[in-house]
């Protein structure tokens, strides 16, 4: 099956496949650990249980998800090792410290005071707890930190040099973690992980409120206010998300002009001026043997007024980039639109619910409860869709312009590097399909009084739950 494919084709795949299984986990347990932290503080400070309620509820589930986020992750530092040694080696001493920094002040925090925040509730204290759930949620914003510090590194790199041995070194480590796209990297991911979160906690409330009409029950108290807030939380997010998505293009026309080039599908470079602004391509089957963009459907200067603020302002495209630096056009160039597209439908979302809100029945109106039933998983496909189309367009370099991603695989040969890819298919989704299968199993009950506490009374078995669920719930 993989006769035609080169050991570094197959590193990239199997690379692409396991971290886009694992950022899964961290979109959703970023935001979710701070909708906990908010649910627990609203019933501190109002004393309705009904809040307690939720808490309990996506408790449970951000164990799941904290757990298999784990799991994953231990996988992408196997790869570094074993697929990309020559990376490794030669970044080693720039992103080593980096990621041990994410483990020192985020990950340890994140596990210490995630038993605390299962089962402690009972042991010791509602205000000592409800700190516990914020460090937790605290650990997973300065863990996403630590890792955007790296990844951004990596596509805009200041403050390194390089020894004679090929090694990168830092000269400024302020510089190599504050580097020219990691604020807006960072603002763009965490806000992508609020909005995921809003949209299955939106989807979850959905789906009962849905259900509960179809059956004539009157929707449980924790159902509605389930909805409300995930309504609030996509109305106000999305517009922000989109914003912090077009300041992070800018950057990235100032640092990364290629990338920007395959996104928009621009392999023609526009003189501006009386030779017109770039076009904005909405739709096309970019062509890269031949360097065209077939069939495609454009508005005249609106990608130079996106970009630039002026439709006639000029716009390099990939005829400026010498041919071996180019990055293939067509996975950024769709997964740039499906980003795009699908941020456009969750701006509609927000805004129809602020619409029925307005008119007194965001609560019975069913074609809304269908709409946000259907975007429950599009954050996810969102987020996957941006990292692909950063990661995809950065290419030839893991390093942009510095370190070719041709030199940085270990030197294995393709059938090895081919079956370690299918044993991860195998495994990744048998053991992340029963714990998505059981995720998806808590969701399916309503919130409602009487959810359990956790603690030695409730606790969980944890031979009962699956790999991933014991693993989140040992550490």
């Amino acid at each position: 099956m993989f006769d035609d494919f080169s050991a570094l084709t197959l590193a990239r795949m199997q690379f692409a496949f396991t971290v886009s299984f694992h950022f899964i986990f961290p979109a959703f347990s970023i935001g979710l650990a701070s909708f906990l932290a908010v649910l627990e503080g609203l019933w501190l400070k109002t004393g309705r249980d009904v809040y307690l309620s939720l808490f309990q509820y996506w408790l449970k589930i951000f164990a799941i998800v904290f757990g298999m986020g784990v799991v994953s992750g231990i996988v992408m530092a196997y790869q570094f090792g074993s697929n990309w040694a020559v990376f490794s080696d030669k970044a080693g001493p720039v992103i080593g410290p980096l990621m041990a920094y994410e483990v020192l002040t985020a990950f340890f925090m994140e596990s210490g005071f995630l038993g605390v925040m299962l089962f402690g509730l009972n042991r010791v204290g509602k205000r000592l707890h409800f700190a516990a759930t914020c460090l937790v949620a605290a650990g997973t914003t300065i863990s996403a930190f630590w890792i955007i510090a790296v990844n951004s590194w990596m596509q805009t790199p200041q403050g390194y040099g390089i020894a004679a041995n090929g090694q990168f070194y830092a000269t400024d480590w302020l510089a190599v973690i504050f580097n020219p796209s990691m604020p807006y990297r960072l603002v763009h991911v965490v806000l992508g992980a609020y909005l995921t979160t809003a949209l299955v906690v939106g989807g979850v409330g959905a789906w009962h409120l849905l259900r509960d009409r179809r059956i004539g029950r009157t929707p449980q108290e924790a159902t509605r206010i389930m909805f409300s807030m995930a309504m609030w939380m996509a109305a106000i997010v999305a517009p922000m998300q989109i914003l912090a998505g077009h300041e992070h293009g800018s950057n990235t026309l100032t640092y990364q002009p290629a990338k920007i080039s395959a996104m928009e599908g621009h392999y023609d470079s526009y003189p501006g001026g009386q030779g017109g602004g770039a076009p904005l391509i909405l739709f096309g089957i970019p062509d890269d043997a031949a360097q065209v963009m077939r069939h495609k459907v454009e508005i005249p200067g609106l990608g130079s007024l996106v970009l630039k603020n002026d439709l006639a302002a000029p716009m390099d495209g990939l005829d400026k980039v010498a041919p071996e630096n180019r990055a293939k056009v067509t996975i950024p160039f769709f997964a740039f639109r499906i980003m795009v597209g699908l941020g456009v439908l969750m701006l509609v979302m927000g805004l129809w619910s602020l619409w029925a809100r307005a008119r007194g029945n965001l609560f019975a109106a069913p074609w809304l409860h269908r709409m946000a039933l259907a975007m429950g998983p599009s954050g996810f496909v969102a987020v996957l869709a941006g990292w692909i189309t950063t990661e995809v367009g950065r290419q030839p370099f893991t390093i942009f312009g510095v370190l070719r991603t041709a030199d940085s695989a270990s030197p294995l040969a393709a059938p090895a590097v081919a079956a370690s890819l299918v044993a991860f298919v195998i495994v990744y989704f048998f053991v992340f399909g029963v714990g998505t299968w059981f995720i998806l199993k808590l969701m399916n009950d309503e919130p409602g009084p009487g959810e359990p506490i956790p603690g030695p009374e409730t606790a969980i078995e944890v031979g009962s739950l699956p790999p991933e669920a014991a693993i989140a719930l040992a550490e």
